[in-house]
């Protein structure tokens, strides 16, 4: 019966894409994307990268991106960062990532998330505890990256064409809709930061949440989420 559901899955997946979302997360092999989201292949597309990083600059991620939106029509993007992130942790104590001379790529490609650290410097230096820290910056660096994806042109223009076009996107809201979400790899479970919690498509998939308290009052969570999301929204 398994190796039928796999042949009918592959079978199914052969015809051709639609998925539902897509996925802006780190590299880590912790933290695999079908797995946290309760979602079949073909469901999620995916990019990644050291520190979840949303870069202007980035033509990979812009190409996917750009695909995302006007190919496939997803109306969700998911920022996933995750807690004990080297890169996060890396950025936060100005550490080379390798710890030597060859990681002088990854350690530019980190300056992204010492420029979040610097936003947030007042907040973040008030935290005596590092891992408390560290797991603050994880957060504060998912938004900025949230809002990254917003003001990127692809994403405005298409916000704008289905908020004033509503009927003929059957929708209610503009989209592409961007979600913050923190994983948390010792207790495998996602807390959702910002805005609402995604709307599920499937019973059966776990909720993006970390036990029982709700996401702002869960460990770490954001009081109310970023206020300059409103402005995204």
């Amino acid at each position: 019966m398994r190796l039928a559901r796999v042949q009918e899955m592959f079978f199914k997946l052969a015809t051709g894409q639609e998925p539902t979302y897509l996925w802006i997360g780190c590299s880590d092999s912790r933290v695999p994307e079908n797995k946290i989201l309760g979602v079949q292949p073909g469901e999620v597309f995916v990019h990644r990268n050291v520190a979840n990083v949303v870069a202007h600059a980035d033509t990979n991620l812009l190409s996917v991106l750009t695909y995302a939106i006007e190919a496939l029509s997803i109306r969700h993007i998911l920022v996933v960062g995750h807690y004990d992130c080297g890169g996060v942790r890396a950025a936060m104590n100005n550490q080379r990532a390798l710890g030597g001379a060859s990681s002088t790529v990854i350690d530019n490609w980190l300056t992204s998330v010492r420029d979040v650290y610097r936003l947030h410097a007042d907040e973040l230096d008030a935290i005596e505890d590092p891992e408390e820290r560290h797991r603050r910056l994880v957060e504060k660096n998912v938004v900025e990256q949230c809002l990254n994806v917003f003001k990127t042109g692809v994403v405005q223009h298409h916000r704008l064409k289905t908020f004033h076009n509503k009927e003929e996107y059957d929708t209610s809201f503009a989209f592409p809709r961007v979600h913050a979400l923190v994983f948390d790899p010792v207790r495998t479970s996602a807390l959702q930061l910002w805005p609402r919690p995604v709307a599920r498509q499937r019973s059966n998939a776990k909720r993006c949440t970390t036990g029982k308290r709700p996401p702002q009052q869960a460990h770490g969570g954001l009081q109310g989420g970023d206020p300059r999301a409103e402005a995204y929204l």
